[in-house]
């Protein structure tokens, strides 16, 4: 089941035996079980009913024990297993192999279920091999969910849904400039944007104003702002920026910019390849918000295709040095001035 079907089905008070959430990101899994833990019992029946457990803490045999309990003065009881990717024994490699249901207690109660219980086991960071029994089980007889990390060109979008649902929208300089900043942690941007909304009435436009005086990203000197520069060569505004870099280093380390400016140069590398430069198709192809699509056509009239391979060989070398290797007194700043000399010139 999909996080939407499963929120409409505990809205409507359609429970389930057992939810498997699994996966590399957090932020669903935390959605869904917070939901029930919120919702699904009032006040009074929660202080009997409800229990909250941490992986670390317990074993397989204890929270199939706590699971076949019955509620007291209600309908359901709900057993939150959290971190449960830290139970020693819930995925034993022997235990994987075996359908023997000795073997594996959990595999024995999620095919015969306590139907007053609503059992959720929060499995982070991680999934359940589909090919071994456990895997097989879970999927036939849970209601599993599997939260798949976004990737950095998806986020963006992520951002613009997220805040529509609230009835706000957001610049795509903006997005593009707060998925730089925080990354694919869907739970850092959430908290960063209702920290935003708060301070916003409703149907407001988030501008990269908002995201300098609030959360305190430059709007100005930033690898996206870098980015455009270097794209423009605009030697002036490029160096401003990187030495603001090397006043910065913890908030600007070398290597992720290295990475921002990796993506950006096989961009405009894949741009020079496309037969169709229309603006929709660029976008598609490059991954990248239509508002943004002059920027490339821009840095690919700068930049053609041998001096693109030249820099992404740069970008490599530089990489290792940053990390040490051929490289055992430069310090980060002086790097990052001698890979953007050598990008520009």
């Amino acid at each position: 089941m999909d996080f939407n079907q499963i929120i409409a089905d505990l809205k409507k008070k359609v429970y389930h035996p057992v939810y498997f959430l699994q996966g590399e990101e957090s932020y669903y899994i935390d959605r869904i079980s917070d939901y029930i833990e919120t919702n699904v019992l009032d006040e009074a029946e929660k202080e009997f009913n409800q229990t909250v457990i941490y992986g670390r803490d317990t074993d397989i045999a204890a929270i199939i024990a706590t699971a076949k309990r019955f509620p007291m003065m209600s309908n359901y009881q709900v057993v939150i297993v959290k971190e449960a990717q830290n139970i020693k024994n819930l995925v034993g490699r022997a235990e994987e192999e075996k359908s023997d249901k000795s073997k594996n207690p959990f595999l024995a109660y999620i095919e015969s279920p306590q139907r007053s219980t609503i059992l959720v086991i929060c499995y982070k960071y991680k999934t359940l091999d589909k090919r071994t029994s456990l895997g097989k089980q879970v999927a036939k007889h849970t209601v599993l969910f599997t939260s798949e990390k976004l990737y950095e060109n998806k986020i963006p979008d992520w951002i613009n849904n997220y805040l529509k649902n609230r009835h706000y929208t957001i610049s795509p300089k903006a997005a593009m400039l707060l998925a730089e900043y925080l990354g694919t942690d869907l739970s850092k941007i959430v908290n960063e944007l209702d920290k935003l909304m708060i301070d916003l009435p409703v149907n407001s436009e988030i501008t990269v104003e908002h995201i300098q005086n609030n959360i305190g990203i430059s709007k100005d000197y930033n690898t996206f702002e870098l980015q455009a520069a270097i794209g423009k060569k605009d030697v002036l505004k490029a160096n401003q920026i990187i030495n603001y870099f090397a006043s910065n280093p913890k908030e600007y380390p070398l290597v992720v910019t290295i990475i921002s400016l990796f993506s950006f140069f096989s961009k405009i590398l894949t741009y020079h390849c496309l037969a169709d430069k229309s603006k929709n198709n660029v976008a598609a192809s490059l991954g990248i918000h239509p508002y943004f699509v002059g920027d490339y056509e821009k840095a690919a009239k700068n930049f053609g295709t041998g001096k693109l391979k030249n820099i992404i060989s740069d970008l490599r070398e530089y990489d290792l040095k940053s990390k040490g290797v051929d490289n055992a007194t430069t310090k980060e700043d002086d790097l990052l001035k001698e890979l953007v000399f050598k990008i520009l010139h």
